[in-house]
């Protein structure tokens, strides 16, 4: 349980810089239009923080943590961090005005699509996991 909340605090402060990185980055270069930097925050606070605190709950109510669990949230955390990456990529291009070629900007939407993948697959398997012991 200690684990979860620990991750949960580092999810907590990641959001945090993000958000900050975000309001800081778009002022400093005089970019008012939508980026996708706008949901580093809400990604790590939402599938970082409270997902990780959920579990916690979760842990101390029914006990299902096993070492299948581990890898499992290996799977989300690097889900969760490519996902972020890439949308940190695609934000810190669309503020710049960078012109990407097709091929950069379908490898990082691959990419980040890889990650929801990830993302999707982890947590499907640990709901099973929670459901078995319920």
């Amino acid at each position: 349980m200690k684990r979860y909340i620990n991750t949960a605090l580092v999810y907590a402060i990641l959001a945090m810089i993000g958000g900050v990185f975000y309001r800081e980055f778009t002022k400093f270069n005089g970019f008012t239009a939508k980026t996708t930097l706008a949901f580093l925050h809400t990604h790590y606070f939402m599938l970082g923080m409270v997902f990780f605190l959920l579990l916690l709950v979760l842990e101390k109510n029914f006990s299902f943590t096993n070492a299948k669990t581990g890898r499992i949230l290996t799977v989300y955390h690097i889900g969760l961090n490519l996902t972020v990456i890439m949308l940190a990529v695609r934000g810190i291009a669309q503020v710049l005005a960078m012109q990407l070629s097709p091929a950069a900007s379908a490898a990082i939407s691959g990419m980040a699509g890889i990650g929801h993948i990830l993302l999707g697959i982890s947590l499907v398997l640990v709901l099973l996991q929670i459901k078995r012991k319920v």
